[in-house]
């Protein structure tokens, strides 16, 4: 599914956020990087550094994630990392326990089955998971 800053802006504005030249900037470069990236990676990014500080950022994330149109990764006391939710994308993570390195996993998604049964099972909808696999990179071992 092709995805543009168009429609993730209509998420957001369907979801009850204002359109702001700010979220439209973090959003493009969200969906421009193929990784996920940290608050100082956006907030650094030229993209946004000249148009808005590191709190208007995080503030951004944030109600982007109380919206569920951002996920937020990593180990908790490491830095955190941000992704874009889109619809039709599913993306698992391995995370190195020890430098916080964040990989996507490119596997086919063991999960799947299990929450189109549940779905079925318990009447639930728009069931989503997230997974993330915690270890000791190459680097690192």
């Amino acid at each position: 599914m092709q995805h543009s800053t168009e429609s993730i802006i209509q998420r957001c504005r369907d979801a009850g956020l204002r359109r702001t030249k700010a979220l439209e900037l973090l959003l493009e470069t969200m969906l421009e990087s193929h990784s996920p990236m940290t608050l100082a990676d956006l907030a650094e990014h030229p993209n946004l550094a000249e148009q808005c500080d590191r709190a208007t950022v995080f503030r951004l994330l944030q109600r982007l994630m109380d919206k569920a149109i951002v996920r937020r990764l990593g180990l908790h006391e490491r830095a955190a990392y941000f992704t874009l939710l889109l619809e039709g994308r599913h993306q698992d993570f391995l995370i190195c326990s020890d430098c916080g390195k964040i990989e996507a996993i490119d596997a086919p998604c063991p999960v799947h089955k299990l929450e189109k049964e549940l779905a079925t099972k318990t009447g639930f909808t728009k069931l989503y998971h997230e997974l993330e696999f915690f270890g000791i990179c190459p680097k690192c071992s």
